[in-house]
């Protein structure tokens, strides 16, 4: 009756590619394939030094903040469409609630 059973520690962590969060490492893979797409050296090149500091400037506005911070930025400085809509929430576009 007696046997060791796993607990996990950590069920709500981020998604990683490597070892970047998914958020981080978005604009970093987004220009590299950019800079494919280009067809030159140079662009690959500048391209991927692009993402890597767009990225890197993401991970520095993220540090010691929530981990959904990006998620929570997303929700209310991009306008609304019907894939981000959330029907629990008021529209971002409403500041002050009374309650």
């Amino acid at each position: 009756m007696q046997s060791d059973t796993y607990i996990p520690r950590r069920l709500d962590d981020q998604w990683k590619l490597g070892f970047w969060d998914a958020d981080v490492a978005f604009p970093f893979v987004f220009f590299l394939f950019l800079g494919w797409m280009s067809g030159t050296k140079w662009g690959f090149v500048l391209c991927a030094g692009a993402g890597f500091l767009l990225s890197r400037w993401i991970s520095r506005t993220k540090a010691d903040k929530h981990p959904a911070f990006a998620m929570h930025w997303a929700y209310w400085a991009l306008p609304t469409n019907p894939a981000t809509a959330l029907r629990a929430t008021p529209p971002s576009h409403i500041r002050r609630m009374v309650g």
